[in-house]
């Protein structure tokens, strides 16, 4: 486990390079912590505005940050998103564990010249938002999991496919890398539907934008490296490692009756095991449709 940060860090800045624009993508911003790794990140909604930090799926990018844009701009919040390490534009980082959160976390944090802010998960990026929950604790504000992951300790019912990657990823860990690799490249090449159909019963029925937003999203997440999506895959499958007493903000989970990716069950017992939590349940709401609904509420959190 880290240690508790309980308030700003005093040390020098983090060094920071610009990012040369890619098309059809904000250019994202680039921190290189004092170990010399590359932190992407992008932001979202006005610059002025409150400050949130989101933590994508697994896999994933900052890139998912966009269907937050709307609900930002609502809600005058600026969405911080970083790419974790091993995806995107982030340095792969293949040793770390889930309870290392907060080491990519603090330099972002640093570098957008924030203080405190209030923390916002998807899927697989839950387990990273309540590490650095627990560890940066002064500055965490409020976490919200929307369609969160859930430890394997609570969960009876995980879906066959992913048992079937997180034991590729612990057994042979090279065999998924190919895997993800062929699938980007499919992705690439195919309709958006191809990606947005492991996150949705109905493909058809998510908006074109949105769709080519996880698309996008897909496709950043593998664009330099595959080690991002195989260390969480996993980690997925193992403790996490979290002190989930040490959570004292207040958390709430968003998680849809129909969420096929991660069945709600588990979601009901990690609320009730989290000191400070309040689950709410969208009826007939499956994965990718959770972070579309529950986003504009999500974002509202009082500040």
């Amino acid at each position: 486990m880290g240690t508790t940060d309980s308030a700003r860090p005093q040390s020098t800045p983090e060094r920071r390079t610009p990012e040369r624009r890619t098309p059809g993508a904000q250019a994202p911003s680039v921190v290189r912590p004092d170990d010399g790794r590359r932190i992407a990140y992008a932001t979202y909604g006005p610059p002025a505005g409150d400050p949130v930090v989101f933590f994508h799926g697994t896999p994933g990018s900052r890139r998912l940050g966009a269907l937050l844009e709307p609900a930002a701009q609502a809600n005058d919040v600026r969405v911080i998103a970083p790419d974790r390490p091993g995806y995107g534009r982030s340095s792969p980082h293949p040793d770390r564990t889930v309870a290392d959160a907060a080491a990519s976390v603090r330099p972002v944090l640093n570098d957008a010249g924030v203080e405190s802010a209030p923390l916002v998960a998807f899927s697989g990026g839950a387990p990273y938002a309540l590490s650095t929950a627990a560890t940066l604790r002064a500055r965490v504000t409020g976490v919200d999991l929307v369609a969160g992951a859930t430890p394997p300790a609570f969960t009876d019912d995980t879906p066959a496919v992913q048992r079937l990657l997180t034991g590729l990823a612990a057994a042979t860990p090279s065999v998924l890398g190919a895997l993800f690799r062929g699938q980007a490249w499919v992705a690439d090449r195919a309709d958006p539907s191809f990606v947005v159909g492991q996150y949705a019963a109905d493909a058809d029925a998510v908006p074109d934008d949105a769709a080519a937003t996880v698309k996008a999203d897909f496709l950043a997440a593998f664009e330099r490296h595959r080690t991002g999506a195989v260390t969480e895959f996993r980690d997925a499958g193992a403790d996490w490692g979290i002190d989930l007493d040490a959570v004292d903000t207040p958390v709430r989970l968003w998680h849809g009756t129909a969420d096929a990716n991660v069945p709600i069950a588990g979601a009901e017992r990690l609320a009730e095991a989290l000191p400070s939590a309040d689950l709410r349940t969208l009826d007939g709401a499956d994965h990718l449709g959770t972070l579309l609904r529950a986003a504009p509420e999500a974002l509202a959190r009082p500040r």
